[in-house]
């Protein structure tokens, strides 16, 4: 009789992420949910929304961004994908894009070139909640804050008192270009909140068919 090992580990199926390819810096992002072992995408129209753990709305210029949500037909799909439980992580523009004024996906509305225009750009090390001891260095570039927010939204990091990355559910926003540093913690936490997305939706409905 032959002998028989343990059985081989599954390997783990990747998280599709899908980053907001309307314009911006989309291709950073790719490359860093890449590195982390991400199925990243990029999406441009709402077939590319299907069957995704989460999305990134990246930074660009908002109303250039916000146009081309509206031309390709992209706000209801992305609506649905949050609804679903899906995770988002929206970043400079994209944290504009969420709040009450644009998309709605966050209880807060955000101040646009808050802290002035391009050569009022600047990078600082940040404390983040929930990301370790090791300060986070972020680059603000045309950056936003967070004016005001209700009493669900999380605010995770801060400059001078001005909400700069918050949350609220499995919806995360930050003001400054987490793509343009080797450091993934913000697109890990992306992940993470993705993960327990999809493990709740499949415990609720099922495994999903992932057709293109």
């Amino acid at each position: 009789m032959g002998a028989f090992g343990p059985p081989a580990e599954a390997p783990r199926e990747a998280l599709w992420i899908g980053v907001l390819a309307s314009q911006g810096g989309f291709a950073a992002h790719l490359r860093a949910l890449d590195s982390l072992g991400a199925d990243a995408r990029a999406v441009r129209d709402p077939r590319d929304l299907e069957g995704l753990d989460g999305l990134v709305i990246p930074g660009g210029e908002s109303t250039t961004i916000s146009k081309a949500i509206a031309r390709d037909g992209l706000e209801a799909p992305i609506h649905k994908l949050v609804e679903a439980g899906g995770a988002l992580l929206g970043t400079c523009a994209g944290m504009i894009l969420c709040d009450r004024e644009h998309l709605g996906l966050i209880d807060a509305t955000a101040r646009r070139n808050a802290w002035g225009r391009q050569l009022a750009s600047f990078e600082a090390d940040l404390e983040v909640s929930g990301l370790g001891d090791e300060p986070v260095r972020a680059v603000f570039i045309r950056a936003p804050w967070i004016e005001s927010h209700g009493e669900g939204v999380e605010v995770l990091a801060a400059v001078d008192g001005h909400p700069v990355v918050v949350r609220e559910g499995r919806v995360l926003c930050c003001a400054f270009h987490p793509e343009l540093t080797d450091d993934s913690r913000l697109h890990a936490l992306l992940m993470a909140l993705a993960t327990a997305a999809r493990e709740e939706r499949r415990a609720s409905s099922g495994p999903a068919t992932r057709g293109r």
